[in-house]
């Protein structure tokens, strides 16, 4: 399965959105349930699934699907 199909999984599951959602455009509050409480939710959820850990910074400029997809192939995930 590709990274970003996978990304998508987590993205859907950890915000709790349907299916139908365009997760690939999405950014942090375009959705009710991608807020602060939400957005932790998500970051744990994609540590879970990658086996990777966001240092703050990170945490903090995670800022739409795009941005995660590429800090997970800044680690070195590839699907």
């Amino acid at each position: 399965m590709a990274l970003s199909d996978r990304l998508r999984g987590v993205f859907i599951q950890g915000l709790a959105l349907s299916e139908e959602t365009d997760v690939e455009n999405l950014k942090y509050r375009d959705v009710e349930e991608w807020d602060s409480v939400g957005h932790m939710a998500l970051v744990a959820a994609i540590e879970d699934e990658f086996g990777v850990e966001f240092e703050t910074d990170q945490v903090i400029d995670m800022s739409s699907f795009k941005v995660a997809l590429d800090m997970l192939r800044g680690f070195g995930v590839d699907g």
